[in-house]
């Protein structure tokens, strides 16, 4: 079962597929959950195209989660699974 296009244009499938996308492309969710960087490191963020939609990746730190965001979707990475935080307005 799909979920309905959000006003991001992706469904909440469709954002989770681009996350994981970007996260194999930066090493894998060990590499960013376990690899803490300070916060204003020049590595502590990265953006990734995949297919034209543009992740952020901000890796974790002591106080504050690793997350992926896109398009209004907002993902906690963990040791090996991605976990939703925040959806885009408009949707349940």
């Amino acid at each position: 079962m799909t979920s309905p296009e959000t006003p991001s244009g992706l469904t909440e499938e469709s954002a989770t597929a681009v996350v994981w996308d970007a996260i194999e492309q930066v090493g894998g969710t060990r590499s960013i959950y376990r690899n803490p960087r300070m916060a204003f490191a020049s590595n502590a963020r990265r953006k990734v195209d995949v297919d034209g939609v543009m992740v952020d990746i901000r890796y974790g730190e002591i106080s504050t989660p690793a997350v992926a965001t896109v398009q209004g979707w907002v993902f906690e990475i963990h040791d090996e699974e991605i976990e939703v935080l925040l959806r885009p307005r408009g949707t349940s």
